[in-house]
C-alpha cells in the first residue's frame, strides 16, 4: 500500500510531486485544438500526454500549437513517444521533447511491437528505459502486465509502471486483472492502466483493483461525446478510489442477511 492513511486519499505522487487527479488524459484524435480544450477541462486531469512525433508542440511554428490549448501553465505536459518502434528512436524524441519543453524531465516511454496490435516491445523498452534513467528523465513507462518484467522497469529506476489493460484503442476494458493485482502488489512505484480502457466502469475497476491511475486517450476522444465522456472519466476514477479505500465486502459462496437475526425483538 502506498499511503499513510488509509482513510485519507493523500493525491497521485510521481517523481516527487503530488496531482489532485488520478486520470491522465491523451491529447490526440480530437475534432480540433477546441475540443480537445473542453475535454481536457472536463476531465479534471492535470497531467497530459503529447506523441511528439505526431502532435505540434512548437516543432512547425507555422501551424496550430497544441500548447495553446492546454497551456503548460496550467497542465503538466507529458511527452511520450508513441510511434516508436525501437529504443533509439524512442530516447532521440524525448531528447527532442527535453529541448522543446525548456528541460522538461517527466516523461511516457512506449516502444511498439507492430503496428497491429501496438503491443509493448519489452527488450526495446528496457533498452530505452535505461538510457533514459541514466539521461536524467523521469521515466513513465507503458508495458506488458508481465509482473517479472514490470518489476525489472522499476529496479532500473523508472518512475511509474503502466501496463496496459487491453490493446491500445481496444476499448476491451482489463482482460487480466490477476496480473495488474500481482504488479501492483509488488510495486513501490505508481501503477497506472494504460491503454484498453473503453469506459467508465473500466476506469472504476482499475481503480477499485488498487491502481494508482488510469491514464486514457480513445475512450473519451472516441465517444461520440467526447466532453460528457471525459466528465464520467473524472468521477468512475474518483468512485473506483473512494471504493478501494472504503473496502469492499469479501465474496461468499452463501448470503449473509442485511438484517442480522441474532437479538432481533420478535
Amino acid at each position: 500500500m502506498k499511503m499513510t492513511d488509509m482513510n485519507q486519499d493523500l493525491g497521485l505522487t510521481i517523481a516527487g510531486k503530488t496531482y489532485h487527479s488520478r486520470l491522465l488524459v491523451g491529447s490526440g484524435k480530437y475534432k480540433d485544438l477546441d475540443e480537445t480544450r473542453l475535454a481536457t477541462e472536463a476531465s479534471g486531469a492535470d497531467i497530459i500526454t503529447v506523441a511528439i512525433r505526431r502532435v505540434n508542440i512548437g516543432q512547425d511554428p507555422n501551424a496550430p500549437n497544441l500548447l495553446d490549448a492546454v497551456p503548460p501553465s496550467k497542465y503538466t505536459i507529458l511527452p511520450n513517444t508513441a510511434g516508436c518502434y525501437n529504443a533509439k528512436d524512442a530516447v532521440y524524441t524525448l531528447q527532442l521533447a527535453r529541448e522543446l519543453l525548456n528541460g522538461h524531465k517527466l516523461v511516457k516511454l512506449e516502444v511498439l511491437g507492430d503496428e497491429k496490435t501496438l503491443f509493448p516491445n519489452m527488450p526495446e523498452t528496457l533498452k530505452a528505459a535505461e538510457a533514459l534513467v541514466k539521461d536524467g528523465f523521469d521515466v513513465m513507462v507503458y508495458c506488458s502486465d508481465d509482473p517479472i518484467q514490470a518489476k525489472m522497469l522499476e529496479d532500473i529506476g523508472c518512475c511509474a509502471i503502466m501496463p496496459l489493460a487491453s490493446l491500445i484503442g481496444s476499448g476491451m476494458g482489463i482482460l487480466n486483472p490477476w496480473n495488474l493485482s500481482l504488479i501492483i502488489e509488488q510495486s513501490k512505484v505508481p501503477v497506472l492502466v494504460d491503454a484498453g480502457v473503453g469506459t467508465a466502469s473500466d476506469a472504476a475497476i482499475a481503480m477499485e483493483l488498487g491502481c494508482d491511475g488510469v491514464l486514457m486517450n480513445t475512450a473519451i476522444a472516441g465517444a461520440k461525446d467526447p466532453i460528457r465522456m471525459a466528465r464520467a472519466m473524472k468521477l468512475a476514477i474518483e468512485a473506483g478510489r473512494e471504493a478501494f479505500l472504503a473496502g469492499r465486502i469479501p465474496r461468499r459462496f452463501a448470503a449473509s442477511p442485511s438484517s442480522p437475526m441474532a437479538g432481533r425483538v420478535a
